[in-house]
């Protein structure tokens, strides 16, 4: 029983001990919360919002294009002929490289839906044959026609000579025999001449047809050209190096295959050029001010942590407008990150510190360790149980200068103390400044 009562005792006094070494530990940690020292160092006005990575400039990727006549429908029709045979229409994609893919110039991108331009192809080709035929056969039966004429003609010109003879060899006939053979003659003569303007007119009838036939025949093929040029272009090649980024729709998709391309907004992707990177933030109309072209810019990267880049203030917007995020305007701002950076994307989220002006040997502390009294005296509460007044200069989103009053390493309350009353004011020197 006595063992039991000094084990007991022994283990009672222990958690005392405990509790007491505790209790030491979590007051001092509570005691080391409520102070902060003053600083000395570089101090910076920053700005600081999100952004989002894009290329300063890239390439569209587009689908091909039909050219409509002013005229309406043309006689050879297709791209650059009239539209006698192509109608505006959207093109459906096929197939496209995945979103991300960095290519070279001239690689593959995409392959648009060809199937019913395939057909209108198919009947130039063979519409083509025909008038190839047709212009064959109209040059044949000219060269038969006119052959036939021309030996007719020049067996009217022996009938006409036989004449000629027979009237020659009647001068010593009767009267009426002479007459006769001046009647043949001129008939003969008469049929030439008929026959020589017959040839004319079918060799210039035959000569008008052949032409119009090698018309529509060259009209002919070139609308098979421009198809085949058209279709050629329904594989998708990159027009330059860079990355494949998908067009996004109005409604936010993006076009992907199985997506129709309108034929007034024929961009299938871009290609942004990744050499030169900017990112797009936003500034309250309450901050814009103080934004300045070429400000430097501190740049981290979500998707990058432990990274930081640098940059510029490009662009600034003149105009703000409403985001659905916000009450207040936003001015787009637009950042250029210096140098060539290969590991950047498109779409990366930034968080982006703008520089407004940068103090190299400041003295400096928390925003919430300075109070203002109802007279408009501003002071710190200080470890040494004293109300320091103080000369105040720029804030930033946490500290605030201290232009004096303040020496680096003076611990000062970060929260009003208990009994405030009792901490006596000092510095009163530096009220005049304060004014």
């Amino acid at each position: 029983m006595k063992r039991t009562l000094i084990i007991t005792g022994i283990v009672a006094g222990l958690i005392i001990i405990a509790m007491f070494v505790f209790n030491k530990l979590i007051s001092k940690k509570d005691t080391d919360t409520i102070y902060a020292e003053a600083q000395r160092g570089q101090f910076e006005i920053t700005v600081s919002n999100s952004g989002e990575l894009e290329a300063e400039k890239s390439v569209d990727i587009k689908g091909p294009e039909i050219q409509q006549s002013s005229q309406g429908q043309g006689r050879g029709g297709g791209p650059g002929m009239g539209g006698g045979h192509m109608r505006l229409q959207s093109f459906e994609i096929s197939d496209i490289v995945p979103e991300g893919t960095v290519v070279k110039e001239g690689d593959y991108i995409a392959q648009l839906d060809r199937t019913e331009y395939d057909n209108t192809l198919k009947t130039a080709l063979e519409n083509l044959n025909t008038l190839q035929a047709n212009l064959e056969m109209a040059v044949l039966d000219t060269a038969v026609t006119l052959t036939n004429l021309r030996d007719a003609i020049k067996n009217q010109v022996i009938a006409v000579e036989e004449a000629e003879i027979t009237l020659a060899q009647s001068k010593y006939e009767p009267p009426a025999t002479i007459r006769q053979a001046e009647i043949n003659l001129n008939k003969q003569q008469r049929a030439l001449e008929q026959r020589k303007k017959a040839y004319s007119l079918r060799r210039a009838k035959a000569l008008t047809d052949i032409r119009q036939k090698q018309r529509l025949l060259s009209e002919g093929t070139e609308l098979a050209k421009n198809l085949q040029d058209f279709l050629a272009q329904f594989t998708i090649k990159a027009p330059s190096p860079g990355m494949v980024i998908y067009k996004e729709e109005f409604n936010g998709t993006k076009r992907k295959a199985g997506s129709q391309v309108n034929p007034f907004d024929r961009i299938i992707a871009t290609l942004p050029d990744l050499s030169s990177m900017i990112s797009k933030t936003f500034v309250s109309e309450i901050e814009v001010n103080k934004i300045k072209k070429d400000q430097k810019v501190l740049m981290t990267i979500d998707a990058m942590p432990g990274k930081s880049w640098t940059g510029v203030v490009y662009n600034i917007a003149n105009i703000g407008e409403q985001l659905g995020n916000s009450d207040a305007k936003m001015f787009e701002v637009l950042i250029k990150v210096d140098g060539v950076n290969p590991e950047l994307r498109p779409a990366m989220t930034t968080y982006n510190k703008i520089v407004i002006n940068a103090y190299e040997d400041v003295v400096y502390i928390p925003t919430e360790c300075v109070h203002t009294g109802t007279d408009g005296i501003t002071f710190v509460y200080k470890k040494n149980k004293t109300r320091q007044v103080v000369v105040l200069g720029e804030m930033n989103e946490k500290n605030i200068i201290i232009k004096q009053g303040l020496e680096p390493g003076t611990s000062v309350y970060l929260i009003t103390p208990e009994e405030p009353a009792k901490f006596k004011l000092v510095g009163k020197d530096l009220i005049a400044d304060l004014k």
